[in-house]
């Protein structure tokens, strides 16, 4: 029993060696130097190429014009038949920088149907699953790259885009894991969605000045990506443009974006900090989901929508910057989203933090969530005889612990206002001279030289309520002191 299983053993270890020595003597049949074939027809490299050859050329160049039968043949040589199935091709460099692709009846694929491309196009799927190549030099004639070309070419890691293409189809490198730079020469205007989703090998990118916004899930899952230079001729970044890209820790948005769709940047974990520039107007649900590592993040006020959800998960987020880029008057009388964070939102005026609201008496009615979560306020002063409506004050000040906050009313108000909904939960109510109180600003102050009270009395210090103060540069100015 003992001999009969060491012979077994034998002869298993025996067959292994005779797969090895059988699987090295193909590899040495490998044709491993540049194959260079000149064509005078298109539709005869299968000609030109005897089937004994075709599954062990590596490095093949092609010169002349080339259809559907040639390329029906390039994708068995690269590893994968008409109907997507595994052949046993070995081409890994495929040059077709001297070749012509034009239209003809043959398809080079099923996909869903035939597909037979058009002249001067990189077809649809037309390396699509060739996963065995590693390199591709595209026609310098081509003007259009078609959806899911190199879809699942996980092999590749070198692809040379020529300046004559102006469109990149969706999908068009989907799942190319291997792939960790890609050069999009300028003169592409175009970019499909989901174009790069799943490059997981991809480091950087630089987009190109005349692409116009960047399509759903067009870098999805690139979790190696660190880097992108967005153009300023972006517009819009659309749903999941980012999504699962985890190692993304740079990102600038241009000032020509106006919105960014729902979960585009979802699961960036990479993200500490971003600015949102002013021109954007809508933030979609979902879109910094799960950005644990995001510490802070900018809001414009021009933004008027954001959707549900838009920060969950964002564990770390601490701070929250709110820009009003507009006349204090102006933003005060507007209704604005409500911002779903579990941290305080510090907000900003003149790049000033505020930390004081004077509310003008034009105001009649402050708009929805003005101040919502506003962790600095300490003061608000209002110039209305009667108190405004509750129903705005309450949502203005929402989130907010007005218990902590002095409230600065017209004199002879006080008890008005103490027995007035919301106001009177102020944890101070205080009476002041309100006169003037409409021209009172936020600026940026240059050196201050006198100060005085409103009723024009020299001040010696800054004394609580409104002050009059001349500066260097020949203002004068009315500023609130708490």
């Amino acid at each position: 029993m003992r001999n009969f299983t060491f012979k077994r053993q034998l002869l298993f270890v025996m067959f292994m060696l005779l797969g090895c020595l059988s699987i090295q003597a193909a590899d040495e049949g490998l044709i491993t130097k540049q194959i260079t074939i000149k064509l005078d027809k298109a539709g005869t490299l299968p000609n030109r190429i005897s089937s004994s050859k075709r599954y062990l050329i590596t490095n093949l160049k092609i010169v002349g014009e080339v259809n559907g039968k040639d390329l029906r043949l390039i994708r068995e040589m690269a590893g994968c038949d008409f109907y997507m199935k595994k052949t046993d091709g070995k081409l890994s460099i495929l040059d077709l920088s001297d070749a012509k692709i034009v239209k003809s009846t043959d398809s080079y694929v099923w996909d869903g149907g035939d597909q037979n491309g058009s002249n001067d196009e990189l077809g649809y799927s037309v390396f699509k699953g060739c996963s065995v190549l590693t390199s591709v030099t595209i026609p310098s004639s081509v003007t259009s790259i078609g959806g899911s070309a190199f879809e699942g070419c996980s092999g590749l890691t070198s692809v040379t885009i020529p300046s004559s293409v102006t469109e990149i189809g969706g999908a068009a490198f989907k799942g190319c894991s291997g792939l960790t730079s890609v050069t999009i020469p300028s003169s592409v205007t175009s970019i499909g969605g989901s174009t790069f989703s799943g490059c997981s090998g991809l480091t950087s990118l630089t987009l190109p000045s005349g692409v116009t916004w960047i399509g759903g899930a067009t870098f999805s899952g690139c979790s190696g990506l660190t880097s992108v230079t967005i153009p300023s001729s972006v517009t819009s970044i659309e749903r999941s443009a980012f999504e699962g890209c985890s190692g993304l820790t740079n990102l600038t948005i241009p000032s020509s974006v106006t919105s960014i769709e729902r979960s585009a940047f979802k699961g960036c974990s990479g993200l500490t900090s971003l600015i949102i520039p002013s021109s954007v107007t809508s933030i979609g649900s979902y879109v910094f989901e799960n950005c644990s590592g995001l510490t802070s993040i900018t809001i414009p006020s021009s933004v008027t929508e954001i959707g549900g959800a838009a920060f969950k998960g964002c564990s770390s987020l601490v701070n929250l910057y709110y820009k009003i880029d507009e006349k204090i008057e102006t933003y005060l009388s507007k209704g604005h989203p409500f911002i779903p964070v579990e941290c305080g939102i510090e907000y900003y005026l003149n790049d000033k933090k505020i930390t004081s609201v004077v509310i003008p008496s034009t105001i009649t009615e402050l708009g929805k969530y003005a101040f919502q979560n506003c962790r600095d306020l300490t003061s608000v002063y209002v110039s209305w005889s009667v108190p405004n409506s509750v129903n705005s004050a309450s949502s203005a000040f929402s989130g907010v612990d007005i218990s902590k906050i002095t409230l600065y009313v017209p004199q002879g108000t006080e008890t008005d206002y103490f027995l007035a909904d919301v106001w009177g939960d102020f944890g101070k109510i205080v009476e002041f001279d309100a006169t003037g109180i409409d021209k009172v600003t936020t600026s940026n102050d240059t050196k201050e030289l006198s100060r005085y009270s409103v009723n024009g009395q020299r001040l010696a210090a800054p004394t609580k309520g409104l002050n009059i103060v001349k500066y260097s540069d020949g203002s004068v100015k009315k500023v609130v002191v708490q």
